[in-house]
């Protein structure tokens, strides 16, 4: 099975990361960069792409607005 995640603008790849730890650590998931992800539940796994997503849909929309 291939691996077709890639990150569209490199650069921002360190943000993405510390944005994904932040979001780990606000629903609880404390050193999310060491833990083994497999140890964790699909759920677990889940909120953090699912909240990323989320706070990257609002921050374009806001961009979007001209905010």
């Amino acid at each position: 099975m291939s691996n077709n995640n890639r990150t569209v603008v490199p650069e921002a790849k360190a943000a993405l990361n510390q944005m994904k730890l932040e979001i780990a650590n606000e629903i609880g998931l404390q050193n999310y960069d060491t833990v083994d992800k497999g140890n964790l539940t699909a759920r677990q796994n889940g909120y953090v792409g699912g909240y990323m997503t989320k706070k990257l849909v609002e921050l374009a929309e806001q961009q979007m607005a001209g905010k």
